[in-house]
């Protein structure tokens, strides 16, 4: 049996080498973005996933406020400078999501239905976690290469402040993104007996 979507999500890999050799305009690449995350399926249809989209010196931005942050924390100049690098690697994309979770709509959750309250939390991360899987295969479809990255919770307050963004939503991820300088290596995989077992 053939899959058109696992030809599709074998595409889907981290890519560190970006650039800015994109053909999708910052508009075309939003809507994807749009479209892939309200497809993306969330407990009690609760759509608690937030995607901020950011380009050029906005994106920049995101990778400045990183670094900065982590400059106060590695304090080993050689250490630093290897932080740095690898930072660089992040601003030199075409653009950066971020991903956040409405933490009101979770909360509100908990106070309706208390026989699950436990639940919603991880339910919200199970469905921004399905909505970053859609959104990277749907880039990689395109020919856009991506990474995810968690920079959260160090630099929280300053994106916050910076894009003025609600409260309520909890940074989760950052996922830098653009052409693909360089592809990813072979991807190992663990055997498949201690993956997978077939019931019949």
């Amino acid at each position: 049996m053939t899959s058109k979507f696992n030809e599709i999500a074998a595409q889907r890999r981290s890519i560190y080498a970006l650039g800015e050799n994109v053909r999708q305009t910052p508009e075309e690449i939003f809507n994807l973005v749009k479209t892939t995350v309200r497809n993306s399926p969330s407990a009690f249809n609760s759509q608690t996933v937030r995607a901020v989209v950011l380009f050029g010196d906005q994106s920049d931005r995101v990778w400045d406020i990183v670094e900065n942050t982590l400059q106060k924390i590695v304090k080993e100049p050689a250490a630093f400078e290897k932080t740095k690098a690898k930072i660089a690697t992040f601003r030199a994309g075409f653009g950066t999501i971020l991903y956040l979770t409405d933490t009101e709509i979770v909360h509100n959750l908990e106070k309706q239905f208390p026989s699950y309250a436990d639940n919603f939390q991880p339910w919200s991360e199970q469905a921004i976690g399905g909505a970053q899987q859609a959104v990277w295969t749907a880039l990689a479809e395109q020919g856009i290469g991506a990474s995810l990255q968690h920079y959260n919770p160090l630099i929280d307050d300053a994106i916050h402040e910076a894009f003025d963004l609600p409260t309520t939503w909890q940074l989760r991820a950052e996922m830098p993104f653009g052409s693909i300088e360089q592809p990813a290596g072979n991807k190992e995989y663990l055997p498949e007996d201690q993956v997978f077992k077939l019931i019949q």
